[in-house]
């Protein structure tokens, strides 16, 4: 159980942020009023409020704040404190004009939005600090303050700037990487297009190059490096002001797959990790509520199974999407629980009272426009009578036996211009991979494929196209125990400098995958090749996006599928290598391989075989796993929680024994789950497992 959840009385946190701010005094008993009304107990205050906290440089107004925070205290209501540093206010962005940041053509932004100002600012962080002790020094002992709120949703709007401060703050970074100009020249490969630098003053970011040409990869993947360690440093040097005046835990918002930043390194600063998610209406209801369970699987992946907080998700609608549509009637509740269930110890919204000014008054809250008598506000007051009864999931874990191998780098790398095909894209395909197993049960974990492996039974690779020498040595020791490795097309291609791995693709993964390619063959879009199947691998199949003109190293490597037409018709598409038992007698693994962009069946095919073949299962022992149906297992030392949601229209079987804790009603295995409802079946472990 975390800190936070031990604050709260060891239930689960229900709230969101509040910005008393935006509203009358006389407002605020009513809000905590009605708070209490709702069954919320944590609230996030003063996130961005720093233009009312220090309305002049150095003169700090915290009346206001002292109020609030005694009026939520009285009532019973803990806060998450926020140290304001995510928008400066227009008076600093007058005074300090080159905090501002700079676009790659070299345009300085203008304030009136947010997050308005340059990382490497000497004079924001300068600001930014002594705002944090100001507020720190006040509030430190405060008993309303649970935990500390750093800044909001880092780089969200300035993940990178190209300013001079940056440029002198990127050759600091890059000599500390780097040591010598000499060891740069080589990474970045200055030997081409006579980009050799004789100078550190010389180099700076990657801003638009000449009229249609392409700047320099490496140069591109350093400044990503830069670009999210520079915020980074933003965030640690402001925890390291809370931590050093206050003992509650500190912590900052992400938001779920957010390509500038490099989640993996940022989790390990974090107290508690939270996340920020939101429903993707271009995605559909079916692939929207995917992505949820997707995003939610990261989260638990980057707080390495530990409980962590959902910050913020929606009521409803959002205000930021090209069309805003509404929740449907119970929407929100499964949203909420599929957070839960996936490791979340509580579900906090944005916001308590939807705004009636500024750019986000369309956004849905806990206290809708329409008020109290609506019916939005009474799914708010179910939801949390819900997350009260569900006290006892608080401090467990979930579970996985399958990881896909994700890496920001890989991602960066991937998607660079200059490759062989514009149609790989990185996402698309974890998205896909994850999406098929989750349809089928499954739960995924997401690993840094450099870490420790060995939970793990079966490891998907989908286009890791850069891989260190340490990652591709991890993989290969999931196969090297008995474990099983999927790899997509176009991964281990390159090392961590983008340079190509000389002596045929896969590159990192030619002798575990046992096949070697000589050239690569992308499709055009309107383009598509059809398979040939053996094995274990049946029907009719077809391959977009990329074909690979592959043979086929050792003779342990099975063919599972060919090209039967195409540029390389009869060469191996889909292979499965079972490697010779190793030495001392070690069981070898399986690893795949698939060099096109197979068809949604014969996907589902290889993870489904590959996974059954692992002996890995569902959560449940469902023979024909019902499409809406999600269901995902929480575990402490004592109790086993086994959380079902159905977005069906109609219900469903779920073959689980216990106590469902939202209804207090037995669970049997031939009970049945209700079209759009949620149960909660509770039982205690048998001992020494399940």
């Amino acid at each position: 159980m975390s800190r936070v959840t031990a604050a709260l009385g060891g239930r689960l946190a229900f709230g969101g942020d509040y910005n008393p701010e935006q509203w009358p005094e006389d407002v605020w008993a009513s809000d905590v009023a009605l708070m209490k009304e709702a069954g919320v107990n944590l609230v996030s205050l003063g996130i961005f409020s720093w233009a009312w906290l220090e309305p002049k440089a150095g003169r700090y107004e915290f009346g206001w704040l002292d109020k609030i925070l005694g009026l939520l205290h009285d009532g019973g209501i803990a806060v998450d404190l926020a140290n304001a540093s995510a928008t400066p206010p227009p008076w600093f962005s007058v005074a300090h004009p080159d905090s501002l940041p700079v676009d790659v053509d070299g345009v300085r932004r203008s304030y009136g939005g947010r997050q308005a100002f340059c990382p490497s600012s000497p004079e924001y962080r300068a600001a930014a600090a002594a705002l944090t002790e100001a507020i720190v020094a006040r509030y430190a002992d405060h008993p309303a303050v649970v935990m500390w709120h750093v800044h909001n949703e880092y780089g969200c709007h300035n993940w990178n700037c190209y300013c001079d401060t940056s440029a002198a703050a990127f050759r600091s970074w890059l000599q500390r990487r780097y040591g010598e100009l000499e060891v740069l020249n080589d990474a970045w490969g200055t030997a081409f297009w006579s980009q050799r630098y004789y100078d550190w003053d010389e180099v700076i970011p990657p801003r638009r190059p000449s009229y249609n040409t392409f700047a320099n990869p490496t140069q591109q993947l350093d400044f990503a490096r830069f670009s999210s360690d520079e915020l980074l440093d933003c965030y640690r040097a402001e925890a390291a002001i809370i931590r050093a005046g206050a003992s509650q835990p500190v912590t900052t918002n992400f938001m779920d797959f957010f390509k500038p930043l490099d989640y993996w390194s940022w989790a390990q600063e974090m107290d508690l990790v939270s996340n920020d998610n939101y429903r993707l209406g271009h995605l559909g209801g079916t692939g929207a509520t995917h992505n949820l369970s997707m995003s939610a699987d990261l989260i638990r992946s980057l707080s390495d199974t530990a409980p962590w907080l959902l910050m913020e998700h929606s009521t409803s609608a959002v205000n930021w999407q090209p069309r805003n549509v509404p929740k449907a009637a119970g929407q929100m509740r499964r949203d909420s629980l599929s957070h839960v269930s996936r490791g979340a110890d509580g579900a906090l919204f944005f916001q308590w009272r939807a705004s009636r000014a500024g750019a986000e008054k369309f956004h849905s809250a806990l206290l809708p426009h329409a008020g109290t008598t609506s019916s939005r506000w009474r799914e708010v007051c179910e939801l949390g009578a819900d997350l009260v009864k569900l006290a006892p999931v608080a401090g467990s874990r979930g579970t996985a036996r399958i990881a896909i191998a994700f890496d920001w780098n890989a991602w960066w790398g991937v998607e660079l211009d200059s490759h062989p095909s514009t149609d790989i894209d990185m996402m698309t395909a974890v998205r896909r991979w994850h999406r098929t197993l989750w349809e089928h049960g499954h739960t995924v974990d997401f690993v840094h494929p450099g870490r420790d492996l060995d939970r793990y039974q079966v490891v998907l690779v989908p286009s890791l196209y850069l891989v260190t020498d340490e990652a591709a040595a991890s993989l290969a020791a999931v196969v090297a125990r008995g474990g099983t490795v999927v790899v997509n097309h176009f991964s281990g291609i390159v090392d961590e400098n983008d340079h190509i791995r000389l002596g045929g693709y896969p590159g990192a993964f030619t002798d575990l995958l046992g096949v070697r390619t000589e050239e690569f063959g992308p499709l055009l879009p309107d383009q598509q090749v059809t398979l040939t199947l053996a094995g274990d691998l049946v029907g009719a199949a077809t391959g977009t996006v990329w074909t690979e003109l592959i043979g086929t190293a050792d003779h342990d490597v099975e063919v599972l599928a060919t090209f039967a037409d195409g540029m390389f018709a009869g060469r191996p598409a889909i292979t499965r290598r079972r490697p010779e038992p190793g030495p001392q007698g070690s069981v070898g693994g399986v690893a795949w391989y698939l060099a096109t962009v197979p068809d949604d069946a014969t996907l589902s095919g290889v993870l489904l075989t590959a996974c059954r073949q692992a002996g890995v299962a569902p959560a449940l022992d469902i023979a024909d796993w019902p499409a809406g149906l999600e269901v995902v297992v929480r575990e402490n030392d004592d109790t086993r929680f086994v959380f079902a949601l159905n977005a069906a229209d109609s219900d469903v079987a779920v073959p689980a024994t216990g106590t469902d804790l939202l209804t207090g009603a037995a669970w049997s295995p031939e009970s049945r789950l209700a079209a759009g409802g949620a149960a909660v079946i509770a039982a205690r472990r048998t001992p020494g497992g399940g």
